[in-house]
């Protein structure tokens, strides 16, 4: 590898990485209070799913592990926003599923972000970010294991 190469990748991850602190600390202080933005993505994923999904299941979706997961899970069924039910043909797992109460704190999350992550894209220009898009979905699915 060139140093070229090799300044070009510290100068993209460095990047990367200070955008996603900065962007996860923007998000957590527009998200209603009380929600995390572990809840909030947790929430969301159950609400697009429309389907239920174990806690092995979730904590593989986020790359997470199941303890972390569990933690996660435990605090937002505290608050009502999703419902744990055993799984009938084996007790030793369980499903999880967005209540009513947990679609509409994500609706609440999603109407608190939405405009500030739209200022950002029309900030930036529709086209740069359209651009972007690929190179960033290269990389979440190299480092995802999705090739």
């Amino acid at each position: 590898m060139s140093d070229r190469t090799g300044d070009l990748a510290v100068a993209l991850f460095s990047e990367l990485f200070m955008a996603d602190q900065l962007a996860r600390a923007e998000l957590s202080r527009a998200l209603p209070k009380g929600m995390e933005l572990s809840h909030f993505s947790v929430l969301n994923l159950l609400a697009r799913a429309g389907e239920e999904r174990t806690p092995a299941q979730l904590a593989r979706a986020f790359h997470v592990t199941r303890g972390a997961m569990t933690n996660t899970l435990a605090r937002l069924e505290w608050a009502g926003h999703v419902h744990i039910r055993p799984d009938w043909d084996d007790a030793r797992r369980k499903f999880v599923a967005i209540s009513p109460a947990g679609r509409a704190a994500r609706d609440a999350a999603l109407q608190a972000i939405v405009p500030l992550i739209a200022g950002t894209v029309t900030a930036l220009g529709e086209d740069r970010v359209r651009a972007a898009l690929p190179v960033l979905r290269d990389l979440r699915q190299r480092f995802g294991g999705e090739e």
